[in-house]
Parts: C-alpha cells; sequence; structure tokens
C-alpha cells in the first residue's frame, strides 16, 4: 500500500513546476502540447538509478522521433543533478523534487517492498502523458534493467 493514491489511465496528470539541473523551471504547463515520459527515480549516480537513466539516454533518439520527450524527476538537489548528468553524458532535462511533493501527486513515493522488507521511499515509476496531459500509460515499480525498451514495446515503438 502506498501513501498517496496511483494516477490511472485518463487521469489528468498533476501540475508541476521543477527547477532543472540548469536552474531553469520546467512545468507540465509549458509541455501541453507534447507527448512526455516522466520518470521517477530514487537517487542520481546509483547503479539502479544510471543504468536506468542511460538506457533513456541511449534510446532517446527512438522515443524523439516517436514525438516524446523525456524528464527524469528525483529528490536529489540540483548539484548532484548537474554532476549526474555530466558524468553519464545525459541528453535530457533532470528536474529537482527534494520536498518529493511532486513524486507524492504521482503516487511515486511510499511504502514499497526492499529485499524482503517493508519500507517508504521513492517508488521507480514512469509515466507517459499525451498532449493534454493526461496519463495514457502510468507504471509502478518498474525494473530500471530493461524498462526502456519494455516501455518502447508498450508505445509501439520500433528499435
Amino acid at each position: 500500500m502506498t501513501d498517496t493514491a496511483r494516477l490511472e489511465v485518463g487521469d489528468a496528470a498533476p501540475e508541476f513546476a521543477l527547477p532543472d539541473e540548469t536552474g531553469s523551471t520546467v512545468s507540465l504547463d509549458q509541455l501541453r502540447g507534447q507527448k512526455v515520459v516522466v520518470y521517477f527515480y530514487p537517487a542520481a549516480m546509483t547503479p539502479g538509478c544510471t543504468t536506468e537513466a542511460c538506457d533513456f539516454r541511449d534510446n532517446l533518439n527512438s522515443l524523439a522521433s516517436a514525438g516524446y520527450k523525456v524528464i527524469g524527476v528525483s529528490k536529489d538537489e540540483l548539484p548532484a543533478l548537474v554532476k549526474f548528468k555530466e558524468q553519464e553524458n545525459l541528453n535530457f532535462p533532470l528536474l529537482s523534487d527534494p520536498d518529493l511533493a511532486v513524486h507524492k501527486a504521482y503516487g511515486a513515493y511510499g511504502e514499497k517492498s526492499l529485499y524482503g522488507k517493508t519500507v517508504t521511499g521513492v517508488i521507480r515509476s514512469t509515466f507517459v502523458l499525451d498532449e493534454r496531459g493526461s496519463v495514457v500509460l502510468p507504471l509502478y515499480n518498474v525494473k530500471a534493467t530493461g524498462h526502456v525498451a519494455s516501455l518502447r514495446k508498450k508505445l509501439g515503438i520500433d528499435a
């Protein structure tokens, strides 16, 4: 069970306005008219999150060709996001949500199972939003490895 309600297909994506690694504010409102993949990850520069971020990086062209913009969101402060982006040559915005307000609005923070124990933390999640900001595909508890290939398959995007 999570602390927050989970989003479902057809729900309006919760609004957000968060700073990216450059300090510029990125809002859902600015993204209207575009299809967007918003993914939440626990922490920059950790093994699973690095695997997932590099997977998005390496597949960005195919996602962009299909009309999708990718945005990563974590609780990390801006200096960590700058380092992560530079270290891994990430080619999409990373947003900072240190108070977890946006994580909670999307149901990406709450109770989860970690190594057989129930803990409270960031739930690795991905949301595909349409041009109007509606949830087309909500994915919770995704695996870092192979996630982007699975996502592309669900979206019908060929390699």
